[in-house]
């Protein structure tokens, strides 16, 4: 069994995946609401009959599976636990996986658009950019808890508009984060936020048609990104 998350609007390639390792999809999550390109999300669970998850406030029109902070999804030998960690928008979750034929702890992190190698996610796409701010460094202080080594996949990288100073490389560790990602380094709240509102880049093109056709109000039919 197998579990895709984030995935880009054309479904090609996991189905192609999936069939090579003969396995099943058994859940597509998104981390967030995007606002940067179409989510795939939907599509490929319908094809696979797989369980659609968001965080249970995701702000969409559609039926979908609520996940919940803490909540344990389960895949074999492997376990996906769910970390809500807003800022980026108010509905994004982390996800922490742990192969117990490996050990009893995470393995890696899938962090979307919260946690980036170099950077964090921007934070005034769907809140005021401080208020979203305020709720990121919440969500930091969950991050920096988990072990130095944890591996870290973020859902963008060097290219990206969600955040600022991204690195080209796709993925990093929290130990080398807290070390050399100054957003991630910083402990004081306002400091915190004053750095958070610096510097934001031009938002992603048709960020609002995105994500209402993400959200399930608009038809994707109409927005080409």
């Amino acid at each position: 069994m197998a579990a895709v998350v984030d995935p880009q609007r054309d479904i090609t390639g996991y189905l192609d995946a999936a069939k090579a390792a003969g396995t099943q999809i058994k859940y597509v999550i998104d981390t967030h609401v995007h606002a940067d390109h179409i989510s795939g999300g939907r599509p490929l669970a319908a094809a696979t009959g797989a369980q659609y998850g968001l965080f249970a406030t995701a702000p969409v029109h559609y039926p979908f599976l609520p996940l919940h902070d803490g909540e344990e999804l389960g895949l074999g030998n492997v376990r996906i636990t769910v970390l809500h960690t807003p800022g980026h928008t108010p509905e994004h979750i982390s996800l922490l996986v742990t192969d117990k034929t490996r050990g009893s702890e995470p393995w890696f992190a899938l962090t979307g658009h919260t946690l980036m190698v170099g950077d964090l996610g921007r934070t005034e796409l769907v809140a005021r950019a401080e208020e979203g701010a305020r709720a990121l460094f919440e969500s930091v202080q969950k991050l920096k808890a988990l072990p130095a080594y944890l591996e870290v996949y973020p859902g963008a990288f060097a290219g990206s508009v969600c955040g600022r100073s991204l690195s080209g490389k796709p993925s990093s560790t929290i130990g080398f984060e807290r070390q050399f990602n100054k957003a991630f380094q910083l402990d004081d709240r306002e400091a915190f936020v004053q750095f958070m509102l610096q510097n934001i880049p031009a938002p992603p093109p048709q960020a609002e048609e995105l994500r209402a056709v993400n959200s399930g109000l608009r038809n994707r039919a109409t927005v080409t990104s």
